[in-house]
């Protein structure tokens, strides 16, 4: 069972062993013209908040395929939330990060405006940049068989982060900063937790300054300067340890 296909509208109830679902639209497309999938096939199906199907094809046609559903399973929503909060970047690093990051796990991402950020999502790219990271992470979450779909959250500015910075447990990604991402203790309450992973210039002291004197905390990797498309992953990937998740 190589394919995984999400269908958003799939739901517990009509998933039980034995029944019969579909798959259309541009999923279905894909499935039987690049894909090839055909009758008698073994796919795997998910609604993108937890569910799970595996089954066997029936029929499949350029615009629908069904499935017989084999087996089901529902995933509990992750607590406490990791989130990425990462700085736009040029050339693709910032969506390098978006797909490692959704492939490792993360439960959400937040595409910051950053003041040392190069790229800028402005008037049209907005909704632009906003639609690409959604595409990114709907696919890297397919290629990882996900049960959860994380959100791509609006863009947000500093002033926004340090608003979140009040009500979360957001942790900074600095180079220079004393305490080390490894020492950071398990939770004990079900805030979010904020990767935040600042563009190629790092993040400005005022952001820095910024976002500590909202709560936030300046933790660092290790002993070298990882580029922005790579300070993310390898930041969850230690958390998941940390917390078990993995």
């Amino acid at each position: 069972m190589a394919h995984f296909y999400l269908q958003e509208t799939l739901r517990a109830a009509q998933c039980r062993p034995g029944e019969v679902v579909s798959v259309d639209g541009a999923e279905a497309r894909h499935a039987v013209t690049v894909s090839r999938v055909r009758p008698g096939d073994r796919l795997r199906l998910g609604n993108g908040a937890g569910l799970l199907v595996q089954g066997t094809v029936l029929t499949a046609e350029a615009t629908v395929l069904t499935l017989r559903v084999d087996d089901a399973s529902e995933t509990a929503v992750a607590t406490p939330r990791i989130r990425l909060v990462q700085a736009l970047a040029k050339g693709d690093r910032d969506e390098l990060a978006v797909q490692a990051a959704t492939e490792l796990g993360v439960d959400g991402v937040i595409p910051w405006a950053a003041s040392r950020s190069i790229t800028k999502w402005e008037g049209p790219k907005i909704a632009k940049g906003h639609e690409r990271w959604v595409s990114i992470v709907r696919e890297a979450s397919k290629q990882s068989i996900r049960a959860w779909l994380p959100e791509v959250a609006p863009l947000a500015s500093t002033k926004q982060l340090a608003v979140l910075a009040a009500t979360t447990r957001m942790l900074l990604l600095e180079p220079t900063a004393s305490g080390r991402l490894t020492e950071v203790a398990a939770p004990t309450d079900d805030r979010d937790i904020l990767l935040v992973v600042g563009p190629e210039g790092g993040i400005s002291p005022a952001e820095l300054l910024l976002l500590e004197q909202a709560g936030a905390t300046q933790v660092r990797l290790g002993d070298t300067v990882l580029r922005t498309s790579t300070a993310g992953p390898a930041a969850l990937a230690i958390l998941n340890a940390t917390f078990g998740r993995w």
